[in-house]
């Protein structure tokens, strides 16, 4: 569908002249010069109709700038007639009498407040009017009629208002790293005008999207009779620009994850180091690869010296599902128990299974122990009467061997070993 713009010449070479949109930095395309009317001009500004396609902009054809229409030649001018005013320009309103007594008493002696630019001379009352000094003396305020004394309450101090208002803020989670796209702008600037739709499909979604563009347009063409564009040159310009595309993602993915700091999740950072394998990186990128992986290892060290802490803490205090907790969520999946913690954790769930432990503490401590790397080496001492305990022991019996053996089954063996398959690094999916 075809969609209007303003174009500006900025060039002519015989019959084609390179135009570029209103106000844009560099030529979009060329176009016929006989498409203008009267003749291209360099420097001005055009109307025309232009066609989006895959390998770049086609006009379709192109108007004389848009100019002013003549004032009203057909008379038809609407002319606003002013309303005349009627009655005076200046209203007075009176105030109403009977407003009661003000509220400083020395006004009525012709004193004035502080500031104010009244003059303080004493009128005279006016003929038949009453002197401040006759009227009857009023009571207390908050006293009716009747004498009887209708004051409220008196409030207490006012609360300050700063403690009033404020709020405790609120925590701060991880955040996602900043999204930048310096180094996508950079590549699209120095991209030709049959590579930049294609680049721009590759950075929303590789050749998959370049591939559904295609297969759009085309279809478009199909229905309008147009002429339809050849998907294998499309293609190979998107494998030439694959490469490129891929490295400035990567570099912006990379820029937003240092600018993030230690605000970026700890996943997420190792997620953008990772993904560094299936780039072909330049000198830039290998600076800021090697700045993240200074990063990750520093944050891992910290977050294993502090998880060795904890469980050190839990041993010496005998808190065994806390000990069992920590075995079982290490920091990183690198992470492993050192034998000696191993041994003691060992040792110390060993004790706490016991047939004097009680019934609800000792099944809580055998489901933890059943989600440890350490669970073949526990040794329970006993179970307890109970058929709840019974039931959690013989469904356990297969992690906890000895289990079995306090129950009289037979011990099952150790599982089979799980086989990682290792899928080989490639690029980004094509």
């Amino acid at each position: 569908m075809s969609r209007r713009i303003e174009i500006e010449i900025t060039s002519l070479n015989g019959d084609l002249a390179t135009w570029r949109a209103a106000g844009a930095k560099l030529p979009k395309g060329v176009l016929q010069a006989s498409l203008v009317p009267g003749g291209a001009l360099i420097g001005h500004v055009y109307r025309a109709d232009i066609e989006q396609y895959m390998e770049g902009i086609e006009v379709l054809s192109v108007m004389a700038p848009k100019s002013a229409s003549p004032l009203d030649p057909r008379n038809e001018r609407l002319e606003l007639i002013p309303e005349v005013m009627k009655g005076p320009d200046v209203v007075v309103t009176y105030a109403p009498k009977g407003r009661g007594a003000r509220r400083d008493d020395d006004r009525h002696e012709g004193s004035r407040r502080e500031g104010s630019k009244r003059p303080t001379t004493k009128r005279e009352p006016r003929e038949g009017t009453r002197s401040p000094g006759d009227r009857p003396a009023r009571g207390p305020r908050g006293e009716d009629k009747a004498g009887t004394s209708s004051e409220r309450p008196a409030r207490g101090p006012r609360a300050d208002r700063t403690a009033r208002t404020s709020r405790p803020e609120r925590p701060r989670g991880p955040q996602q790293p900043p999204l930048t796209t310096i180094h996508r702008n950079a590549l699209l600037a120095t991209l030709s005008p049959e590579q930049l739709p294609v680049a721009e499909q590759l950075l929303r979604g590789g050749m998959p999207a370049v591939r559904s563009a295609v297969e759009l347009q085309n279809k478009n063409a199909t229905a309008q009779s147009r002429p339809t564009i050849d998907a294998t040159t499309i293609e190979r310009i998107a494998e030439d620009l694959l490469k490129r595309t891929n490295l400035a993602l990567w570099k912006d993915r990379a820029g937003g994850a240092v600018a993030a700091g230690r605000e970026l999740r700890l996943r997420d950072l190792r997620a953008v180091v990772t993904s560094a394998k299936t780039v072909s990186l330049d000198e830039e990128a290998r600076v800021q690869l090697k700045e993240l992986q200074t990063s990750l290892t520093a944050r891992v060290d910290h977050l294993r010296t502090q998880w060795n802490e904890k469980l050190e803490s839990a041993i010496t205090s005998k808190n065994v599902k806390e000990a069992l907790g920590l075995v079982a969520r290490p920091p990183d999946v690198s992470t492993r128990v050192s034998a000696d913690a191993a041994v003691r954790v060992v040792a110390l769930v060993s004790e706490a299974l016991s047939a004097e432990q009680d019934p609800t503490q000792w099944r809580e401590i055998v489901e933890l122990t059943a989600d440890t790397s350490i669970r073949r080496n526990v040794k329970p001492q006993g179970i307890p009467s109970d058929e709840a305990s019974r039931a959690v022991a013989v469904h356990n019996a297969g992690a906890i061997p000895e289990l079995a053996k306090l129950l009289g089954m037979k011990v099952p063996p150790p599982p089979p070993p799980t086989r990682v398959v290792r899928r080989p690094v490639t690029r980004r999916a094509s």
